[in-house]
């Protein structure tokens, strides 16, 4: 595998989130290969500002995160880069603009080709539902609830507890919390998130709750290159989460799933597809099927989980094939681990049945790949440390 070093590539994030392992592994990816790596960051305090991987880290101009106005900033920074980038948006709301201001951005950036309402299919949960009933995908029944009429006809038929999430969580106000999927067990908990649904455009979508059993969740990532063709990808099972049963993968392991990899495909063919994507499922040893939970039409956070035995991975897929260079997948490595310190610190330790602190260490140290340590990029770990100290200190000055 040799990617293009003479193509740089620029990493953009539009949410404020200094512990997003994502960006960091997006940086060494590239970087690591020996392409030039540009990231818009929060600032020098991001940890992923402190890899040795980044070429330059720029900084967002403006809070004012409309279209018009983040457009204009990336095609300013394309003309200071001064060559053309690959473009990696790392977040819903990025790869959404990415996706319908191509047309503007396409003359400085290389970008995947596809009709621009695509992503939106997969990042509006409330389209992905409808998305999912049309193509005949197996999700759990989801309902919009707009106000507290609509609360008590939708838990009398979901049940309790019930998966809260919002359908377009980007528009969601900074101080409303959760900002993410929760489990509600209690008409109180719901009713306070319908209260904080109220004039901001996010929707409140209650879903249908499956109950999680071992092994049952699992994810695919994924690069589509032209005709939605799966260049490289594969499916993990996600061992633990934060918050546990409903967040974000903190331990995974790649396992074949040619089932699950059939369903991800096909989905990305139906509707066009083209770049890298990120599915979550869980399965319902109930009756078999594989419930699609959540659609991301960028990078996972855990993409690193996925590289192969020729060193591939979905980002760098995405360079190789943005810049004409063919796509070797090389041998799946199978069993291969990625864990996420921080927040697996937090779910193997502070949960109802806590592990051992002997048994998670035994699983960082045999982890295949950490989230934020590398002996060859320790920088970022120190800087996570320390943001996390920071954060816990000044969490308890206010008493939370």
């Amino acid at each position: 595998m040799s990617l293009d070093t003479a193509t740089p590539a620029l990493i953009m994030r539009l949410d404020d989130n200094v512990f997003h392992h994502g960006t960091l592994a997006a940086i060494r990816s590239l970087g690591g290969a020996g392409v030039p790596v540009h990231a818009l960051l929060e600032g020098p305090h991001a940890p992923a500002s402190r890899s040795r991987h980044l070429s330059r880290m720029h900084v967002w101009g403006t809070r004012e995160r409309g279209p018009q106005a983040v457009v204009g900033e990336l095609l300013a920074l394309a003309a200071r880069i001064g060559t053309r980038a690959v473009l990696v948006p790392m977040d819903d709301l990025g790869a959404l603009l990415v996706g319908e201001h191509a047309a503007e951005l396409s003359p400085a950036f290389l970008l995947p080709a596809q009709p621009p309402g695509v992503p939106r299919l997969l990042a509006d949960k409330a389209r992905l539902a409808g998305l999912c009933r049309a193509l005949g995908l197996a999700q759990p029944e989801t309902r919009p609830v707009t106000g507290m009429d609509d609360l008590p006809g939708a838990l009398a038929d979901l049940g309790l507890p019930v998966v809260a999430k919002w359908a377009r969580p980007w528009l969601v106000p900074a101080g409303v919390r959760p900002r993410s999927t929760t489990l509600v067990h209690r008409f109180e908990h719901a009713a306070h998130l319908v209260r904080q649904s109220a004039g901001h455009g996010a929707t409140l979508l209650l879903q249908r709750y499956v109950p999680e059993s071992a092994g049952s969740d699992w994810f695919f990532h994924g690069y589509f290159g032209a005709g939605s063709r799966c260049l490289f990808g594969g499916a993990g099972r996600k061992e633990r989460a934060y918050p546990a049963g409903c967040g974000l993968t903190t331990y995974g392991t790649w396992l074949p799933n040619p089932r699950l990899e059939s369903l991800a495909c096909g989905l990305a063919e139906a509707i066009g597809y083209r770049g890298i994507l990120d599915l979550d499922f869980r399965h319902d040893p109930g009756t078999g099927q594989y419930h699609l939970l959540d659609a991301n039409p960028r990078p996972g956070a855990q993409f690193r989980l996925f590289e192969s035995g020729a060193g591939l991975d979905v980002v760098r897929a995405l360079h190789l094939d943005l810049t004409g260079r063919e796509v070797e997948p090389g041998a799946p490595a199978h069993g291969r681990t990625y864990l996420v310190e921080n927040y697996d610190a937090r779910t193997a330790l502070l949960r109802p049945r806590p592990s051992s602190p002997r048994r998670w260490w035994r699983s960082v140290r045999h982890a295949h790949e950490l989230a934020w340590f590398s002996r060859d990029d320790p920088a970022p770990f120190l800087a996570m440390g320390g943001q996390s100290l920071k954060r816990a200190f000044t969490r308890l000055r206010r008493g939370r």
